[in-house]
């Protein structure tokens, strides 16, 4: 998958935000990439486009490979863009946790927010967490 990027729930794992242990790998992949079938590891693929699936890459090394997954306030502002399909309460984990952590700076959540256009939604609970 040369396109595919680690995200969500396996990005939070990655970079030991919150509580969340997926038994899925999450990767995002553009629209039109067909849909990979693999036995191992589980996939969840969520299609993301343009900038939303550019921007905040980081290389990991797993097993010797460089591996693309998404940064820690990129992965913040991606669930809550997908706050439906993991819900609300681990979007607010992962803030308040990567928050406590040090994970990710404010101005680089509100950028990924930007991108992802739920930064009306991550405002409140954004300030709550700031204050």
């Amino acid at each position: 998958m040369p396109q595919g990027v680690v995200c969500l729930l396996s990005a939070l794992r990655v970079h030991g935000i919150g509580t969340q242990a997926p038994f899925e790998v999450w990767i995002a992949i553009p629209p039109n990439s067909p849909t990979p079938k693999l036995d191992q590891p589980a996939l969840r693929v969520i299609r993301m486009s343009g900038t939303a699936l550019s921007e905040g890459i980081e290389p990991m090394q797993s097993d010797g490979v460089n591996v693309p997954v998404f940064n820690g306030a990129k992965t913040i502002a991606d669930c809550f863009k997908f706050r439906n399909k993991i819900g609300l309460d681990v979007a607010l984990e992962a803030l308040r946790d990567g928050r406590a952590q040090r994970k990710m700076t404010v101005d680089a959540l509100w950028h990924y927010a930007t991108i992802d256009r739920v930064s009306n939604v991550m405002r409140p609970y954004l300030e709550s967490v700031i204050t």
